[in-house]
């Protein structure tokens, strides 16, 4: 037999692919389509090394066969050109994205702050020198049983010296004695000079007349009495310019100090009158009803 023609061909001698060789060619074979059960992508097989890969296809796309896509078919982000689907980084700032801490904010708050714990610091150092200065002027030695204390609840202290009138009961030429009123010091604790006071003004009739000078103006005053008691309560009658007045002079035991002992009951009392411009008479007497057992030390009014 020659390779040229074997005549009529058998079934067995049918070959499929026939046409992929050069005698079958050479014989008429022609690619099946969509025969023996192959679909119609059997027809569009490539030579080796044809197509290259990353290029874009100048074969259309086509339908294979039963409805499904072409195999070749290639998805856009695979051709030159294509979208792509890789993920872009989001942008910072405006009305999306992610915000950082606002910085801004957190330093002012910090400033506000620490303005405000110097000031705090600088308010604290002058509070504590005007206390310190205060402390200096007002500090004085704490009163005792053995001092004087008044009755009226403003604790107003005698005014100095020169400013009104003052006297010692005992000693002083503008206070007049009579009734058994007597000098004595044979008790201390006096604070007129000497350490002398007036006693016996408990004999009934006893008195003490201080004649006040120099009053600058007519109105109300207080007329305060420095005493010693024997922790008893005592009180006197007293008069102005002639006058009883309408308040009389009580001496009580506002100290607490011992009975019978008039040593530790020195202690200060006040009254309220009303003076007249220039001279006017003070008078202590015990009257009837009094119980006047009491020294008197000094005289002034305020």
């Amino acid at each position: 037999m020659t390779p040229g023609d074997n005549g009529a061909s058998t079934p067995e001698d049918d070959d499929p692919f026939g046409y992929l060789y050069a005698d079958g060619q050479a014989r008429g074979a022609q690619p099946p389509s969509g025969g023996y059960g192959y679909p119609n992508s059997v027809s569009r097989v490539r030579a080796v090394g044809e197509r290259q890969y990353g290029q874009q296809s100048t074969v259309p796309p086509q339908q294979g066969a039963y409805g499904q896509p072409n195999a070749h078919y290639q998805a856009p982000e695979t051709l030159p050109g294509g979208a792509t689907t890789s993920r872009q980084p989001a942008l910072s700032g405006g009305g999306g994205g992610r915000r950082g801490p606002n910085t801004k904010g957190l330093l002012i708050g910090a400033i506000a702050v620490v303005a405000a714990v110097v000031i705090g610091i600088g308010v604290a150092m002058i509070n504590g020198n005007a206390d310190d200065d205060k402390s200096g002027d007002e500090a004085g030695p704490t009163p005792t049983h053995s001092q004087s204390h008044e009755p009226s609840p403003t604790g107003t202290k005698p005014a100095p010296a020169g400013e009104l009138p003052k006297a010692d009961a005992a000693t002083d030429g503008s206070v007049q004695l009579a009734g058994g009123a007597a000098r004595a010091s044979d008790v201390k604790g006096a604070k007129a000079d000497g350490g002398a006071y007036v006693a016996g003004l408990n004999t009934a009739g006893a008195s003490i007349t201080w004649t006040v000078k120099d009053i600058q103006k007519a109105g109300s005053y207080r007329l305060y009495v420095r005493y010693g008691i024997p922790g008893e309560d005592a009180d006197a009658t007293l008069s102005v310019n002639g006058k009883p007045n309408q308040q009389p002079l009580g001496m009580k035991n506002f100290i607490g100090s011992p009975k019978g002992d008039f040593e530790k009951g020195w202690q200060t009392t006040w009254a309220p009158v009303t003076l007249t411009k220039g001279v006017n008479t003070l008078t202590i007497s015990c009257g009837q009803g009094n119980q006047c057992n009491a020294l008197i030390d000094q005289l002034w009014v305020q």
